[in-house]
């Protein structure tokens, strides 16, 4: 019943990016979202947010969307979206190269990365896949790839990486055979299909982190920084706002502190393990 209703929510919120009046609005800003998932489910997600947050704040979000996660990040890296929504050692790479500043984050569910398996793998522990191809997203993605490629050198497990794009792809080079194992998080693999969920065992789960944060271009007014953060905190507080919440996986929203959240991340040395543009993964 549960799902029906969310299922029936999130219809209403779709329905709500058509039933905003067609307004000229002053400023208007774009919104990169990292590729975690094919570009029609990010839209089919974001869309009806960033509509209702237009209606709010009185500017414009408008989405753009990457092919990749490589392509996405060097989008952010030149400082080309006003506003971005990336994993976390991306809020790192974002703040160090533009001074990107985080906004938003969730804060009940914290970020972990996970490794899974065919559900009749006979793996039992991370020694298991020694030697073994593991399907990743993408060399920088935070916790389906880069935690897990440092956590496996820390415990001097070799394996060879195979960066297929999206999380769904990793998950599905496990199921057809492709693969050994497959880095993702828990978010990503509750939002397959049940059928692809039921081929698939978590073998592991790396230490949580502070998830995902909206993040915001020094080249945006603090006054519309301000207004953004209030308006997208305010989501929690009617039906249709956590609807709109949940699809985006931030239910929970708090305001976002560089320093508190994503700093220690810099102690992690994750950039030892970071693939650096131009050169091979």
């Amino acid at each position: 019943m549960d799902q029906l209703i969310f299922g029936f929510r999130c219809y209403l919120a779709f329905l709500w990016a058509f039933l905003v009046p067609a307004v000229s609005l002053a400023q208007s800003y774009t919104v990169a979202v990292v590729p975690q998932f094919p570009a029609v489910e990010i839209h089919r997600s974001w869309t009806p947010l960033l509509a209702h947050l237009s209606a709010q704040t009185g500017f414009e979000l408008k989405l753009v969307t990457s092919a990749s996660i490589p392509e996405f990040e060097r989008s952010f890296q030149a400082g080309q979206p006003d506003l971005v929504f990336l994993n976390p050692y991306h809020m790192v790479m974002a703040s160090r190269s533009q001074q990107y500043a985080p906004l938003v984050r969730e804060s009940k569910d914290l970020l972990a990365g996970i490794v899974v398996v065919r559900v009749d793998s006979p793996a039992k522990n991370l020694s298991d896949l020694s030697q073994q191809t593991i399907a990743y997203p993408a060399p920088n993605a935070f916790g389906a790839s880069l935690y897990i490629r440092s956590l496996l050198a820390e415990q001097k497990i070799p394996s060879q990486a195979n960066y297929v794009k999206t999380h769904s792809n990793a998950y599905r080079h496990v199921i057809a055979g492709q693969a050994a194992a497959a880095g993702g998080i828990r978010s990503t693999l509750d939002r397959e299909l049940p059928e692809v969920r039921a081929q698939l065992r978590v073998l592991f789960e790396t230490p949580a982190v502070a998830p995902h944060p909206l993040a915001a271009h020094p080249r945006v007014a603090e006054t519309h920084r301000k207004a953004l953060r209030e308006a997208w905190l305010a989501l929690s507080q009617s039906d249709t706002g956590v609807a709109l919440l949940k699809a985006v996986q931030m239910s929970n929203p708090i305001a976002a502190d560089y320093k508190r959240d994503y700093a220690p991340l810099e102690r992690l040395r994750l950039e030892q393990f970071a693939v650096v543009e131009g050169t091979a993964p």
